[in-house]
């Protein structure tokens, strides 16, 4: 964040989205948790739920004490049968452009902000093992700096 940006208050709920819901947006959920803890209601969602949580995504957050291993992925559908309104939510921060136009489609009838952050998709980057940590890393990363430049560093949890 520069200077002379302060950081704007979290909103009561945000809702992640993105094509799988098995890499980004998961990953994206569990470190919002984590550096604003019960702040905030923090969920995530897929456009389509035919993927479990990536074995990369689990690996890179876990770096950063992030643990993903009991995420079970879900389709807007899904959300919307378990309970979840896409109207309770105050911001949808969508991470892919497919997740983007899904969000913007199911909440048109809502006062609902939906941004897009567009946060590159790892999955299929590199060839070996070391390649593709990386290049999980450079997505968790990218959603650190908008978490941060979007609601300050991350602020100190109760143990």
């Amino acid at each position: 964040m520069d200077e002379t940006q302060k950081p704007q208050p979290l909103p009561q709920s945000v809702l992640f989205c993105c094509d799988h819901n098995a890499v980004r947006s998961p990953m994206a959920e569990g470190i919002m948790k984590k550096f604003y803890g019960t702040d905030c209601y923090i969920q995530s969602v897929g456009v389509r739920n035919d993927m479990e949580i990536d074995g990369f995504a689990i690996a890179v957050c876990d770096e950063i004490g992030v643990h993903l291993h009991r995420h079970r992925s879900r389709s807007f559908d899904e959300m919307q049968q378990w309970g979840d309104d896409l109207s309770s939510f105050d911001l949808v921060l969508a991470l892919s452009p497919a997740s983007q136009r899904q969000a913007l489609e199911l909440t048109r009838l809502f006062h609902l902000t939906v941004e897009y952050w567009p946060i590159l998709d790892p999955t299929g980057l590199g060839e070996t093992r070391a390649e593709r940590l990386a290049s999980y890393r450079n997505s968790r990363d990218q959603i650190i700096k908008r978490l941060v430049d979007r609601w300050g560093p991350p602020r100190e949890q109760e143990p």
